[in-house]
């Protein structure tokens, strides 16, 4: 599954960059469709179904998936809107952003910041660690796993969501299509002076539309999320900046504690 809310289309998270501490949450359930009544009318030339898939759009994921996998050394800034409803209705946006260096198989600096809080996640291959430059406070474990590999191990183990997460996951086993139920061409639009193809999906109680860069460097460079399962309809909205020849070093991806700075301990979650 393409897990687009904790993004996980691809998004960064907003909680992820502004909540002191991450936290576990299941997918709302999907309402139920209305079915529409039966006409006595005769039947004019067939339309598509609202919610049919269409193939060449999951063909152009696919493609997309296959295209980040060959990349090995790149960088990408985020921007991330985010909307947070109260409880009257009224809806509130705040702002986040990460920049990620990344050197595949199994090296990676994700820096997430917002005003509510700031993180690094610092892996060189050998050892994960997350720091809050705030608090100054880290916590390191061993891990000799792949980029996808570590995603799905700080997910699952410790509910951490790495921003855009899911880039390193398309195209793979561990993110199938097969529960998208609605999937569109919606034409072409220029993000940040690059023309992308702009599709339009529906999964789950999630719709969101994903604008990939046209051309022989598929990259996804704008994501939008709505929550259905919420009346309000609070969206999430994702841009990216790809840089493909980074200028970054090799040290960046060594985290040395700063002065001052103390060890805590990752916290597993609890089973269910």
């Amino acid at each position: 599954m393409y897990r687009v809310l904790s993004i996980a289309v691809l998004g960064v998270s907003l909680a992820a960059c502004s909540s002191p501490a991450p936290t576990a949450s299941a997918p709302a359930s999907q309402p139920a469709s209305v079915q529409p009544a039966a006409s006595t009318e005769p039947a004019a030339a067939s339309k598509p179904a609202a919610n049919a898939v269409d193939p060449a759009v999951i063909q152009a994921l696919n493609n997309m998936g296959t295209y980040l996998s060959t990349l090995k050394r790149f960088s990408v800034d985020i921007d991330l809107d985010g909307e947070r409803v109260l409880a009257d209705g009224q809806k509130l946006q705040h702002s986040a952003s990460a920049k990620i260096d990344v050197d595949r198989p199994n090296k990676m600096r994700a820096q997430m910041r917002s005003a509510r809080a700031q993180r690094d996640l610092v892996y060189d291959g050998k050892t994960v660690t997350l720091y809050q430059p705030e608090q100054k406070y880290y916590a390191s474990a061993g891990v000799t796993e792949n980029l996808g590999e570590l995603i799905v191990h700080l997910r699952q183990r410790f509910g951490i969501e790495v921003p855009i997460g899911d880039l390193f996951l398309w195209g793979t086993p561990a993110a199938p299509v097969d529960n998208i139920t609605s999937a569109m061409y919606a034409g072409s639009d220029y993000i940040d002076g690059a023309l992308c193809d702009h599709y339009a999906l529906r999964q789950g109680s999630v719709d969101w539309q994903i604008w990939i860069a046209s051309g022989n460097r598929p990259v996804p460079r704008k994501v939008v999320m709505t929550n259905r399962a919420d009346e309000a309809r609070p969206q999430s909205v994702t841009w990216l900046d790809w840089k493909l020849k980074p200028a970054f070093k090799d040290s960046v991806f060594r985290f040395t504690p700063p002065q001052g700075a103390r060890e805590a301990k990752f916290v597993p979650l609890k089973t269910q």
